[in-house]
């Protein structure tokens, strides 16, 4: 399944050189590189080791990862919501992606102007929550301007996905993001074809210092104090280190630069296991000499719905699934040990994936 995650933030922040950095990192330099597809889309392999464990037992002809697409959204100003800047643009890139990772600048350096005139966390994150906020009102009013028509008729679910609607905007007026409104899944359905900018899981990028990196600061931590009841993610990152590791071609020196800073992952890295994390996905295996490849798909997907990432008519012609445990493979060795000890399992349509588990499907079309 495809991913995108979108990185938003206002001018003097240090998104542009977070992507920059990201976007430039040599494909020979590291097992996971980041590749441009569009001026502002780069395309980044997902880094799992066990990917590469598994590839390392089969010695296939090919190895594919799977990837992540981030989009570099720019144009966000004050009054993007109403056009100011590139606004329409920024917000119509906003609306495709399934996540935000909104870069805010948590360092202090009197040579970068931010304009809020000083460093300020808390108002960077709320310029952007007010123009997203503004735009879902919009698009709410302009549901409840017909829903309320059919109401008025008498029709009975309209009256209560009117009722969800005016929750809905209510919440908005108050200055909090839709995301953290709480419905039923029911009700969230009267706001589901919307696509609300403020229903989208964050992932909150602190900016720091190269000194903050490891330990954060106080911008830093008056920014997890504002969000951390929101159920986003929040990362800390230097986009100067960033920008530092997209230099190296080697991935022992790109270890060994890391671990000057005391760090065990890079900032894309942090970043990927965050996405992952907030969008509820796992990784599954499909591993055989012609390739050795990794899928994404949901947390709590049964076996057909998985195999229909591979091919749709994989799940439309589903039979069984034959899965060995990540950790049986990698004790075992190959498929034929795993099945010869009993740790080869067989599983049907109601099967539900394990993040690890590697799979062969048979099916019938």
């Amino acid at each position: 399944m495809s991913l995108q995650c979108g990185i938003v933030g206002l001018p003097n922040v240090g998104k542009s050189t977070l992507f920059n950095a990201l976007s430039s990192a040599k494909a020979e330099a590291a097992n996971y590189p980041f590749c441009t597809i569009d001026p502002n889309v780069g395309v980044v392999t997902v880094p799992d080791e066990r990917l590469d464990a598994l590839s390392e037992i089969v010695k296939p002809e090919k190895v594919v990862p799977t990837v992540i697409e981030i989009v570099d959204i720019a144009g966000l100003v004050k009054g993007a919501s109403k056009g100011e800047g590139l606004g329409n643009k920024f917000l119509a890139n906003i609306r495709e992606v399934d996540a935000i990772i909104h870069v805010i600048r948590c360092f202090d350096d009197p040579n970068i102007v931010h304009v809020s005139g000083g460093v300020d966390p808390i108002f960077d994150k709320e310029i952007i929550d007010y123009e997203l906020q503004v735009k879902d009102l919009e698009s709410i009013d302009k549901k409840i301007s017909k829903i309320e028509r059919i109401a008025k008729a008498g029709d009975a679910n309209a009256k209560k996905e009117l009722e969800v609607l005016v929750g809905f905007k209510k919440h908005l007026e108050s200055g909090k993001n839709a995301r953290n409104f709480q419905t039923s899944p029911e009700e969230r359905l009267a706001v589901e074809e919307l696509n609300l900018l403020t229903d989208k899981p964050v992932i909150y990028a602190a900016n720091v210092d190269e000194a903050s990196v490891n330990t954060g600061n106080k911008f830093s931590q008056t920014l997890w104090d504002s969000v951390k009841d929101e159920g986003a993610e929040m990362i800390i990152v230097s986009a100067s280190i960033e920008s530092q590791i997209a230099e190296l071609t080697d991935p022992e020196e790109k270890a060994m630069f890391l671990a000057e800073y005391g760090l065990t992952l890079s900032g894309l890295e942090k970043l990927i296991k965050s996405s992952y994390k907030i969008l509820n996905l796992i990784t599954y295996f499909t591993a055989g000499v012609k390739e050795v490849r990794a899928w994404t798909i949901q947390k709590g997907w049964k076996a057909p719905a998985a195999a229909g990432v591979i091919h749709t008519d994989f799940e439309r012609g589903f039979i069984k699934a034959e899965v060995i445990r990540y950790a049986d493979y990698i004790q075992y060795r190959s498929e034929q040990a795993c099945k010869e000890v009993g740790k080869l399992g067989v599983e049907g349509k109601e099967y539900v994936v394990q993040d690890g588990d590697v799979m062969h499907f048979r099916f019938n079309v």
